[in-house]
This record gives C-alpha cells, sequence and structure tokens, in this order.
C-alpha cells in the first residue's frame, strides 16, 4: 500500500525528498531509476511517473534543472540496463528452469516472447513498458545478444525513454489543470504504458481459444 500511495502521490513524495534532502534528490532519483533498470527483482518501481514528475517539479519549483536530469537519469537507464544485461548473461538460459519467489516466470517468459517477435528493438520498446523494461535486458543477456547490438538499442531506448517523460512533465506537469489531477494522470500513465501487454495477453488466449 505504501508503494501504491508512492506511486501515485509521486509528486508529493517527490517534493517531500526536495525539501529534505535538496540537491541530493538527483542522487536519489538516480538510484531508483538505476535499481529499476539494472536489478530484476525490482520491476515495480515507478519509472515513468517519476520521470514525469520529476519534470514537472524542475518546471515549479526550480530546485531541479532539466538538463542536469534528463543527463543524469540518462545515465542510470544505460547503466541499470547495462547491469541487467550481464546479471543474465552470467545466470543464462538457465533462469527459465530456476524456481525463485524474487523472479515473476510470467513476466520473464512474456518478455521473451516479445523478444522473439521484435528482436533488439524490444529493449527500446520495453523501456516504456512497466515490468518489460527490467526484463528486457536481463533476457537479452540471457539469450547472449551481442553486447554492442544491445548497447546501441540501450542508448536510444534511455534518451526516448528518459527525454520524453521528463520534458513533457517540464512542459506540462506545471498547468493547473495537470496540477489539480496529478493523480489520475499518473494512473493513467500506468494504465498506457501497461496496454500493449494486456493486448498482448488478451491476443495469446484468443489464439488459444481458436
Amino acid at each position: 500500500m505504501e508503494l501504491l500511495d508512492f506511486i501515485l502521490h509521486v509528486d508529493a513524495h517527490l517534493l517531500e525528498f526536495i525539501t529534505d534532502y535538496g540537491v541530493w534528490i538527483y542522487a536519489i532519483l538516480f538510484l531508483i531509476i538505476f535499481v529499476e533498470t539494472g536489478l530484476v527483482v525490482m520491476p515495480f518501481l515507478p519509472g515513468d511517473s517519476l520521470l514525469f514528475a520529476a519534470g514537472a517539479l524542475a518546471a515549479s519549483t526550480g530546485a531541479m534543472n532539466p538538463y542536469i536530469l534528463v543527463i543524469l537519469l540518462f545515465t542510470a537507464a544505460v547503466l541499470g540496463d547495462t547491469l541487467n544485461y550481464h546479471i543474465g548473461k552470467f545466470i543464462g538460459p538457465r533462469v527459465f528452469e530456476i524456481e525463485s519467489r524474487f523472479i515473476n516466470k510470467k513476466h520473464l517468459t512474456y518478455t521473451q516472447k516479445f523478444f522473439e517477435k521484435h528482436g533488439g528493438k524490444t529493449i527500446i520498446f520495453a523501456r516504456f513498458i512497466p515490468f518489460a523494461r527490467t526484463f528486457a535486458p536481463f533476457v537479452a543477456g540471457a539469450g547472449h545478444m551481442n553486447y554492442k547490438y544491445f548497447l546501441s538499442f540501450n542508448v536510444i531506448g534511455a534518451i526516448c525513454w528518459v527525454s520524453s517523460f521528463v520534458i513533457l512533465g517540464y512542459l506540462f506537469g506545471n498547468m493547473p489543470i495537470v496540477k489539480d489531477n496529478f493523480t489520475h494522470l499518473i494512473f493513467g500513465i500506468i494504465i498506457i504504458s501497461i496496454l500493449p501487454g494486456i493486448i498482448g495477453f488478451i491476443r495469446q488466449k484468443l489464439k488459444k481459444v481458436h
């Protein structure tokens, strides 16, 4: 429940962090993005809404520089995926046979199938899909995807993901209609983010029926 409250009211919590920790907010945001993308056991952190809220607060409070935010969180996203890739490569294909309460097999299998369908572009697409963005680099490593090939998609995906949400938050997050309905907006971002996964799940079930 505390995590859900943090996700839905991420703007209020970030404002508290800014008040309490000042410039250290950069380090806190860096760590959250790095952990979400870098550790396969932490796919539930609110990356999309966090980036949007950070951009919005940079505009409304002036406590954060949007350029520094984009560069710093882009770096965190690239390093996180890189770590996740190497963890997957170290564990290898046997990860699909390991029974662990820390790794959600359904999300892992879904990401693997997504990878088989879209190839390296999965690393870019997955950036915008909760859970998938954490599992995609892990699956790429487990499948021994060429690292240079992976890195190029990693960098492109990180640039698109971080810059789009931070800039959108910076441009629109301070508008009265957005500020007054921030929780609903965050909920909307979450729904839109998981929609591809829901559609894919429904299609898969329909194929089994027919």
